[in-house]
């Protein structure tokens, strides 16, 4: 929400409805988790009406709210055009939220979780590879990286968002290359 409510002061979104997006957006991940069965953003949506039911808020702004929940996985970059402010910088914040030095952890921690190897040095790095969640895992954590994380600063939406993944990328870069280094007996 944090990362949310900074595009917004840079990109005039709507801080109430950005804000809120932000905490409620991946409600369909936690009902995924409980189902054990695909749940998508559009399918979480009754429950995020009854938790905003609970609110003073305004059926226009919790409309607002649900829109940018329901198509804040639909990217651009996938042929969807979303062009609401809102949804472009809830898009932005949660793929910030992927890269970065918190990206770094969140990924080692799910590869763990997940016993997904740290690195495969059988299989080549390629930047080339197309990924899609749809497809699965990376074989490694470290194929993540190139499979998905370092492309990500090509696809927001924003300015702000722009700047930030660059930076945030160059250092995972950089994070990466250490690693590689370190494996191979270089350091």
């Amino acid at each position: 929400m944090n990362i949310a409510i900074n595009i917004c002061d840079k990109e005039n979104g709507d801080k109430l409805i950005v804000g809120i997006s932000a905490f409620l957006h991946d409600i369909h991940r936690i009902m995924q988790n409980e189902t054990g069965k695909f749940v998508s953003p559009k399918d979480s949506l009754p429950k995020v009406r009854e938790i905003l039911s609970h609110t003073d808020l305004p059926e226009n702004i919790i409309n607002r709210i649900c829109y940018c929940i329901e198509y804040h996985e639909n990217y651009n970059w996938n042929g969807n055009n979303v062009n609401d402010i809102n949804a472009l910088i809830l898009q932005d914040a949660d793929n910030l939220d992927a890269i970065g030095a918190i990206g770094i952890g969140r990924t080692f921690s799910y590869g763990g979780a997940h016993n997904i190897m740290m690195y495969d040095e059988e299989i080549p790095l390629n930047m080339n590879d197309n990924y899609s969640e749809i497809k699965g895992n990376s074989p490694s954590t470290i194929h993540h990286f190139y499979h998905k994380l370092f492309k990500l600063a090509n696809n927001m939406n924003t300015k702000t968002a722009k700047e930030e993944a660059m930076a945030r990328t160059e250092f995972m870069k950089k994070f990466v290359d250490e690693f590689l280094k370190e494996w191979n007996g270089i350091k």
